[in-house]
């Protein structure tokens, strides 16, 4: 392909892409109007889990249909569905239409995810490659920060063109989708070389058995308790689907969902273990961050997503140049490990935080974070693409992207219910604090702090010291506007809360910092899966003719000419012939 045809391909692939990448923030700022207009509140967990689940367990399957079918329609259905389901959530009425047309949303968004990277290894070799993945890092982080300001203003406003604000977070994906659309069915045209195989239908039914259940209770597992029987229920299920999953995938052999002989390739078994890793680093870090920079620095929804701008930059950068490093000198050994070490450098910042740190000193472990995950996340895809052949390149791909989305919910699973574990403690710390008791005692004391409205939920709190240790585990909005002295201890005891939690992430990022030590790579093949395919093919259907000549021979062989030796044939009078 050309270079301008590969451009325009691109093109198509990172629309696709910003459609989910896109959702995914819009939708979080946007979620608390949606669920006041359709008098849902409660319910707004559901419409996330469903979005993640569908999302996450269709990634495999797409993979590896697209590795049957070819990258084209199935890349075609992935903004089809998505599209569809994007439609159906702007009309909904209530917010169980909504759970349900998110996971719609979700079938789509998982073939959107996954499929890019695919179709990029097709067309590509790894070290070119490598040059143009900085470009979808590059989308993933635009949409991070514009994300949550789109979805700010579009939430915000009353009706757009007659049709309520909140709708238009789901009816802006149209037009996208469109483009993408066009684009796709202009330029995209991969060769797809038809090979017998079996669909691995009890692999597909496994893998959603196991996790279904999983992803359910590490969504839903804070508010239904750990040990409770729902639970306890979800992760018997779910291990006995790993279970099922791996006796039916060792079935199937090459033609299973995810081939269990991947996992015979040392590259690609530590590459699996360090996405999950970095999943649940570099969720847990877009998860907690921001949430303390609103609640600790005082940050609308809207200006944290600004905030997170270090964070982004920095991927933004370190994938672009580890890029063109790996594209110039065919090495990329040396990135997971420098990429583990400056995530690990930001958490560790992170761990001295305090309520009054100004927001810059947030914003250098962001920055940190940022240029650790930009070498880690398109060093971990190249090296797992790189360590299979063409035929299972598609599945390979989605099941690295598989693997870090169950880490990264895993990470924010684990994270949360850390946070909101410790809060009560670091709560009940801050408010055995002498000095900052005085300054509530004084504030309590001040008329002026009295009259004011902004004090008053505050000040009911106090009032009930018995509730203080879950006041931050829903609304938070009390401590907007509020005296400075009386949100302190609240402010503090969040703080120290968090800092735990950095602890946490800390200790995950430093395992895969070692294990990152003993990834073997293999040398960067210098041609793309596309050629590789091609030349397989035509190898098969040179060999395939071959054979043929050689039957044909040995059959000539056997059975001898058909006419006896010595005979003029002349003596034959032809049929026809006078």
């Amino acid at each position: 392909m050309s270079h301008r045809q590969i451009l325009f391909v691109i093109f198509g692939l990172m629309a696709g892409m910003f459609l989910s990448a896109l959702d995914q923030t819009i939708v979080g700022t946007s979620m608390r109007t949606i669920a006041d207009d359709l008098d849902g509140m409660s319910l707004q967990a559901w419409v996330t889990t469903a979005y993640l689940i569908v999302s996450c367990i269709s990634t495999p399957i797409y993979g590896k249909l697209s590795d049957i079918f070819g990258r084209r329609p199935l890349f075609l259905i992935a903004i089809t569905v998505f599209l569809i389901g994007s439609l159906l959530a702007g009309m909904s009425h209530s917010m169980y239409e909504l759970a349900v047309f998110r996971a719609i949303q979700g079938l789509g968004a998982g073939g959107l995810m996954a499929l890019p990277l695919t179709i990029m290894g097709d067309m590509l070799a790894p070290r070119e490659r490598a040059k143009y993945q900085g470009y979808f890092l590059a989308v993933f982080g635009i949409s991070s920060v514009i994300g949550p300001l789109i979805g700010g203003v579009l939430s915000g406003a009353t009706t757009i063109l007659g049709i309520t604000g909140w709708r238009w977070v789901f009816l802006i994906n149209i037009p996208i989708g469109i483009v993408a659309l066009i684009i796709a069915i202009r330029f995209l045209h991969i060769p797809h070389f038809k090979r017998p195989v079996r669909i691995d239908w009890w692999g597909a039914v496994t893998v959603i058995v196991a996790a279904v259940p999983l992803l359910l209770v590490a969504e839903q597992g804070r508010t239904w308790g750990w040990w409770s029987f729902t639970s306890v229920a979800c992760y018997v299920t779910g291990v006995l689907g790993i279970v099922l999953f791996i006796v039916a995938e060792r079935l199937m052999g090459d033609d299973a969902l995810i081939p269990l002989k991947l996992f015979r390739s040392a590259t690609f078994s530590m590459a699996t273990v360090l996405g999950v890793f970095v999943g649940f680093g570099m969720f847990g870090a877009m998860m907690t961050v921001p949430l303390y920079l609103q609640l600790v620095n005082g940050a609308t929804p809207t200006e944290s997503g600004f905030m997170m701008l270090p964070m982004i930059l920095g991927l933004m950068i370190s994938s672009i140049v580890s890029g063109q490093i790996i594209a110039r000198t065919g090495k990329y050994r040396v990135f997971p490990t420098v990429g583990t070490a400056f995530m690990a450098g930001g958490f560790f910042l992170f761990t001295f935080a305090t309520a009054d740190k100004p927001v810059w000193f947030m914003m250098t472990g962001m920055l940190l974070v940022g240029l650790g995950l930009g070498q880690l996340m398109q060093t971990l895809t190249i090296a797992s693409q790189n360590s299979v052949g063409p035929r299972d390149i598609g599945v390979a791909t989605s099941a690295s992207t598989f693997f870090r989305q169950i880490g990264g919910t895993l990470g924010t699973a684990v994270l949360f219910s850390v946070l909101f574990t410790r809060i009560p403690d670091t709560l009940g710390a801050a408010f055995g604090n002498p000095t900052i008791v005085a300054g509530v005692k004084a504030a309590a004391a001040d008329p002026a702090v009295l009259a004011n409205p902004a004090n008053s939920g505050i000040l009911a709190l106090l009032q009930n010291p018995a509730g203080l240790g879950t006041a931050l585990d829903g609304d938070t909005s009390f401590l907007n506007a509020a005296d400075p002295r009386l949100s302190q201890p609240f402010l503090v005891g969040f703080n120290d809360a968090t800092v735990t939690v950095f602890w946490v992430s800390l200790v995950v990022v430093l395992i895969a910092f070692v294990l990152s030590l003993f990834l073997k790579v293999d040398p960067l093949r210098k041609t793309s899966a596309m050629q590789e395919a091609a030349d397989e093919h035509a190898a098969a259907q040179a060999t395939e003719r071959s054979s043929e000549a050689m039957i044909a021979q040995h059959a000539a062989d056997t059975m001898g000419a058909l006419v006896e030796p010595g005979l003029d044939s002349d003596e034959f009078e032809r049929p026809g012939r006078a």
